[in-house]
């Protein structure tokens, strides 16, 4: 975006890190046609300092915005966990509720299909949320009995 906005490589190259343009041409740069021929113009006046040359070329366009859109996964219902992919074989189910005494307890299953993961999630779930209702009971009954 940067190049297409006006910035030349070699600025670019440094700001990047890279010691040689090339590199950042060849690999992070997605150079299009137009852009090396406004490039090969902007140098061929530098170094002839001449408008004629503009005359003849074709006017550039400016490039049209990026269609960039960020991926939304799908969301899960509050309260149900998360699970993800670790590697080709793991996966990692994770719930973290908020226990009466403020804090956040997390609760880890792995296991190597995603099936698997789901059910164990679900089975850790249910336990937390009795654990949970037992301890605001035990809080209730301290605070009716103090």
């Amino acid at each position: 975006m940067s190049l297409e906005h006006g910035m030349d490589v070699k600025t670019l190259s440094a700001v990047i890190g890279h010691v040689s343009s090339s590199t950042t041409l060849n690999i992070y740069a997605h150079v299009t046609d137009e852009m090396r021929r406004t490039a090969a113009i902007k140098i061929d006046q530098g170094v002839v300092k001449s408008e004629a040359q503009m005359e003849n070329q074709p006017v550039p366009r400016k490039p049209a915005p990026s269609a960039f859109q960020p991926y939304k996964g799908q969301r899960r219902k509050l309260g149900t966990g998360c699970v993800t992919q670790i590697n080709d074989h793991l996966w990692e189910g994770r719930y973290s509720p908020v226990w009466p005494d403020g804090k956040k307890h997390p609760g880890n299953v792995y296991t190597k299909t995603r099936e698997e993961c789901e059910r164990l999630l679900a089975e850790m779930i249910l336990q937390m949320k009795v654990e949970i209702a037992a301890e605001k009971e035990r809080l209730r009954l301290e605070e009716q009995a103090g």
